[in-house]
């Protein structure tokens, strides 16, 4: 794969870019130090600023020609709230808080591309360069949109990546349809009459009912759901109980759901209220059922797509087909309005990490995890030229 020229020689400067972020990483909704460096690195280069866009967002505006098209370019800002175990120079200075998912990596890529973009502008129309925080549970993306991304930044299509540990590090993986899997919560609360354990007939025990309605959750997945359908329930904290000889009076469950597609979500969500509330009226109990949508499925334009991975083969990269995951994303609110494709970079194995990083393997959400920082030319190398080979099809 041939990179640029111009994004090797930086390679320096950028890694210590990366470095930077993932030694002060910052929670959603909080990341103003590194919209602060994001915003004065793009400035340094040229490039104007919109800040304020889902509170601590960033979007750089690069302009070449006088073509009204424009695309967009995502990457994640935020850290997440967990303890590194790495000791090496560039480890996290804030107790609890680490860039864990590679999100530093994703930033200076895309920071990379600002660079020879705004140096070259060998392109006709507009490209925005999108830093969006709280990818990580606050749902960035729907609140820059809330915040008017679209009304501020008009663009035709969108696009995003993700790096992956143990793909070969600088190989691409990418799919059109549901690439991640809807995010969602439940907490069911079942409440009975709490007894002493020796005398149980003086009470109403909760326990064998929430016991039951874990089982009967299953049966949603294998019998109602049609076997093709993708759909995942996990039961994942059972809270009841304080003594061994007290019958409880209530007992709280909470856990997530996945699917791919909404109508399999209505379809979950219906079936376990009505298994929650009638199981819990057959044992005389109480139920208070509370389910909260949190991101919906990620799901890649296929034209977008079959354009991202033309884009790739011709510029030598191996491409993958991808999986999908049950995992999630929340990419997935720019494709509710926006044509586009969400893909992956490998990550490597972890040989790339320096001394002092953790024992642990150097996966997604581990503390010993570190990102790749041989990838920031390779990713920048192909932000570049995804940008110019998609206003020169839009031309065609």
């Amino acid at each position: 794969m041939k990179l640029l020229d111009t994004l090797l020689a930086a390679g320096e400067d950028l890694t210590r870019i990366r470095r930077d972020i993932h030694q002060h990483p910052e929670l959603c909704f909080q990341e103003q130090r590194t919209s602060d460096l994001i915003a004065k690195q793009l400035e340094t280069w040229g490039i104007p600023v919109i800040r304020g866009l889902g509170t601590t967002g960033v979007v750089g505006v690069v302009k070449g020609g006088d073509s009204p098209r424009a695309v967009g370019l995502r990457a994640d800002i935020d850290a997440l709230p967990m303890t590194e175990h790495n000791h090496f120079p560039h480890a996290s200075v804030h107790a609890g808080k680490m860039h864990a998912c590679g999100h530093d990596g994703h930033t200076t890529m895309l920071l990379a591309a600002a660079k020879h973009l705004a140096e070259h502008r060998n392109f006709d129309g507009t490209v925005y360069l999108i830093f969006q925080p709280a990818e990580e549970g606050g749902g960035g993306a729907r609140e820059m949109i809330k915040d008017g991304l679209w009304q501020q930044c008009p663009m035709d299509a969108v696009f995003g990546i993700h790096n992956w540990p143990g793909m070969p590090a600088g190989t691409f993986s990418l799919a059109s349809g549901p690439v991640f899997a809807s995010s969602n919560e439940f907490k069911i609360v079942l409440k009975g009459k709490g007894a002493h354990g020796a005398m149980p007939h003086l009470g109403l025990d909760p326990v064998p009912a929430a016991c039951q309605l874990v089982q009967a959750f299953q049966t949603i997945i294998n019998r109602n759901k049609r076997p093709i359908d993708t759909g995942v329930i996990s039961v994942t904290m059972i809270h009841a109980g304080e003594a061994t000889n007290v019958i409880p009076e209530a007992v709280t469950l909470e856990g997530t759901v996945r699917t791919f597609t909404v109508e399999v979500l209505d379809l979950i969500e219906r079936r376990m209220k009505e298994l929650s509330e009638n199981l819990a009226a057959g044992f005389e109990l109480q139920c208070q059922f509370e389910f909260r949508r949190n991101y919906p499925p990620t799901v890649n334009h296929a034209k977008e797509t079959e354009f991202v991975r033309r884009t790739l083969t011709a510029m030598g990269a191996k491409v993958e087909h991808f999986e999908p995951t049950m995992g999630a994303e929340d990419f997935s609110y720019y494709l509710l309005d926006k044509p586009g494709c969400y893909f992956l970079i490998g990550n490597g194995e972890g040989q790339h990490r320096e001394g002092g990083h953790g024992l642990g393997p150097c996966t997604l959400h581990n503390p010993s995890y570190d990102f790749n920082d041989h990838l920031i030319p390779v990713g920048g190398s192909m932000w570049v030229n995804l940008v110019e080979a998609w206003f020169k099809e839009q031309q065609a």
